[in-house]
């Protein structure tokens, strides 16, 4: 849902129908909770990714219909499917699909900001017939095993019959703006921490990923070419990334502070750089401990 909030947020707002969908529950709960969801605009257009793309027609012809309501969709899947999406054949599978205005518009601000948020969908039937929503703010309100099962702070579904319950806690965003021993280095160490990693040099992309950052997440801009890695740099200053890390020597980090200034950005105090902690790492491996304990503590205000 964190994915699609931004272009949801632009349906909602420009008064467009945008039908999102997200996976329920599975038989034997063969895929684990996951922030997958898709939003579906009109003329059958989509948004994001959901288990691979494999259940995409189903839910597509289930939003071209514009019901007012919401449906559960239910589907058994085939072995063609299995080879697309990698869930075993014969798994029974379960997606709401939920036209955008049935949700309140402050949600999709609330997935922008990153909030952890409680979607409750009331059930008569595969129909969905009301919807109801909690933050950490408002879950005072809701039923009490609604709220016990959020304090817990894991990412869920429940399914309560009447109800189905799902709980949205988020995780911390890691970007890296580079390749190599380093940048694998630390994909590896942020995966160990349980963050969610992408690793990508080019600037286009950087820009794509940084745009739905929240104070929760992070960015590590390398590079040998000034250019590239400064526009990086760029795209991250204009995020809300809690914590913007500069791999490279003094120079560099000079070279692109006056590309930065070279184009009107000249605060740069969010930046650390050379990013990391001191303590004498040369190693790929040393140097992303460095780099992640930094981020920890300045995403922990220590």
């Amino acid at each position: 849902m964190y994915e699609i909030a931004l272009s949801v947020n632009a349906c909602v707002g420009s008064n467009t129908r945008a039908d999102v969908a997200w996976l329920i529950s599975s038989t034997e709960s063969i895929i684990p909770m996951s922030f997958e969801a898709i939003a579906i605009t009109p003329g059958g257009g989509k948004i994001g990714n959901l288990v691979n793309s494999a259940f995409d027609g189903p839910l597509i012809e289930q939003a071209t219909r514009k019901l007012p309501t919401g449906r559960i969709i239910t589907r058994v899947v085939t072995d063609f499917e299995s080879i697309m999406s990698n869930v075993p054949a014969g798994t029974t599978l379960k997606f709401a699909v939920l036209p955008s205005n049935a949700i309140e518009t402050g949600i999709w601000q609330s997935f922008l900001d990153r909030e952890s948020i409680a979607i409750v969908c009331h059930l008569e039937g595969d129909e969905i017939v009301r919807s109801e929503y909690f933050t950490s703010v408002t879950i005072i309100a809701a039923d009490p095993q609604i709220a016990e099962e959020f304090s817990k702070n894991k990412s869920m579904t429940l399914d309560l019959g009447d109800r189905i319950v799902t709980i949205y806690h988020p995780i911390t965003k890691f970007v890296v703006a580079g390749t190599g021993p380093i940048a694998d280095a630390l994909a590896k160490a942020a995966q160990g921490l349980g963050w969610n990693v992408s690793v990508d040099p080019r600037p286009s992309m950087v820009a794509g990923l940084t745009a739905t950052l929240s104070p929760m997440d992070c960015v590590v801009i390398m590079g040998h070419e000034v250019e590239s890695s400064s526009n990086c740099l760029k795209y991250a200053l204009e995020s809300k990334a809690g914590y913007i890390g500069a791999l490279g020597s003094r120079k560099m980090q000079e070279s692109r502070e006056d590309w930065l200034n070279y184009r009107d950005i000249t605060d740069i105090s969010r930046v650390h750089g050379p990013a990391g902690f001191d303590i004498g790492a040369s190693t790929p491996d040393e140097i992303a401990i460095s780099i992640l304990a930094e981020a920890i503590a300045v995403l922990k205000g220590v």
